[in-house]
């Protein structure tokens, strides 16, 4: 079943926390489209790809579990959650100091970058703050590693900064993450155990999209690109969560770039399938055109009826 997604007054008017990660694919935008569609009560929400965490941090829940590939991001979101906002502003804004970055220092951040791929950190916190100092005066906030794990994102002079936005996205996020119930994860989607999950339990999905790319699916994070058997794989297991009654919601694109998936648009069928607006230009599944765009999030439940 085919459903066109509008926007609902009564939804705009809620106030969601921003990731304070500029990540590429990041749902922040279109929170007010998804949340609401999401089951009233869950007891564990599972944000299977976390990356900046916009959802997760957003969803009301008993427990939420962050789980990504991508270990230093992990460890970034592990240290967002032990620390205090004022503890996490203040060490961020020492280390900023202490290497002397700003807009237009492209020397500091080389030198950063490079301490960071090569020097044996014996402080663990040290290697995050300067991962995410890194971050923060990377080219659009980009996150990009080499096949060899080395942060290779280039200075965003004059573009990417530290600065009073950010500061105050930081505390909002941090306060929040400090006031769940929160695990973090790292493994690959396929090696995540879904064994203990029951029927309140609830699975996020917002995998690389195969037929679109990115720095979050063209192979240059770290992390292999996204293929065509990583596609069935989650898929199969999204079959298998739906099998033993537990929910799920799948966001992805059905057509971009002239192309259609094929394979997602054939298993959605058995699903129900909400169209995402005003987030690409002209996004309608009935359109005929090739040049649009079709987002969707893909639920295994109904519509959800809005208090």
């Amino acid at each position: 079943m085919v459903i066109s997604l509008e926007k609902e007054k009564n939804n705009m008017d809620t106030i969601y926390i921003k990731s304070p990660l500029n990540y590429v694919g990041g749902k922040y935008k279109i929170l007010d489209q998804i949340i609401p569609k999401f089951p009233k009560y869950i007891h564990t929400f599972v944000d299977l790809f976390g990356g900046g965490f916009n959802v997760g941090i957003n969803v009301d829940a008993d427990n939420v579990i962050y789980n990504d590939v991508i270990e230093p991001l992990c460890e970034l979101m592990s240290y967002f959650s032990d620390k205090s906002s004022d503890e996490v502003i203040n060490n961020l804004e020492k280390n900023i100091e202490k290497n002397n970055l700003n807009k237009e220092n492209t020397e500091a951040f080389l030198k950063l970058r490079n301490k960071y791929n090569h020097f044996l950190y014996s402080n663990e916190e040290e290697k995050i703050l300067d991962f995410y100092t890194l971050i923060l005066y990377s080219f659009n906030y980009q996150i990009r590693f080499n096949q060899n794990m080395k942060y290779n994102t280039p200075f965003g002079k004059n573009r990417s900064s530290y600065n009073q936005n950010t500061k105050k996205n930081i505390k909002k996020f941090v306060d929040k993450m400090n006031s769940i119930n929160l695990k973090i994860s790292k493994n690959k989607f396929i090696d995540f155990d879904f064994s203990k999950l029951e029927k309140d339990d609830f699975v996020y999905c917002d995998p690389p999209y195969l037929i679109t790319t990115g720095s979050y699916n063209d192979g240059n994070r770290g992390v292999k690109d996204w293929t065509i058997e990583d596609e069935k794989e989650l898929l199969q297991i999204l079959d298998n969560l739906n099998s033993r009654g537990i929910k799920f919601a799948l966001s992805n694109v059905l057509v971009a770039n002239d192309k259609r998936n094929e394979i997602l648009t054939e298993w959605s069928k058995k699903y129900n399938v909400f169209i995402i607006k005003n987030t690409f230009n002209n996004s309608n599944y009935r359109r005929k055109s090739k040049n649009d765009t079709i987002e969707v999030l893909i639920t295994n439940y109904g519509e959800v009826e809005n208090e």
